[in-house]
């Protein structure tokens, strides 16, 4: 399998489980990476025999921008199931970083990682 990843992309959202949380929103973090085959785009050299990163970008950010849930847990797997949608992806991975988790420590990240497969 071929893959293409996607790191990095911000979205604010109101996901947790305080109302602060919900209220206020913060910034989410998305890593993703799709296990495909891309021969047929290699060959081709056409944007329709793959998977539309830009596409999938937008896709993404408007389920972690949308309504609300408790836990990255369940945000994840909206994320995954999102990735799953397009039958040429074969397994998808996507990590869920939530860096301002209110979390009364110094850390750097707090990620959840979830996968699926066809």
């Amino acid at each position: 399998m071929d893959l293409i990843t996607l790191t990095g992309l911000r979205v604010r959202g109101n996901h947790g489980v305080f109302d602060f949380e919900r209220r206020d929103g913060q910034d989410f973090v998305v890593d993703v990476v799709l296990e495909l085959d891309l021969g047929p785009a290699a060959v081709s050299d056409d944007v329709r025999d793959t998977v539309h990163y830009g596409e999938l970008a937008s896709r993404l950010a408007e389920i972690v921008a949308g309504p609300p849930v408790n836990l990255i847990e369940t945000l994840a797997r909206r994320l995954v199931d999102a990735c799953l949608a397009d039958e040429r992806v074969a397994r998808a991975t996507v990590t869920v970083h939530k860096p301002q988790a209110p979390i009364p420590l110094t850390f750097a990240d707090v990620s959840v990682t979830m996968s699926g497969a066809r």
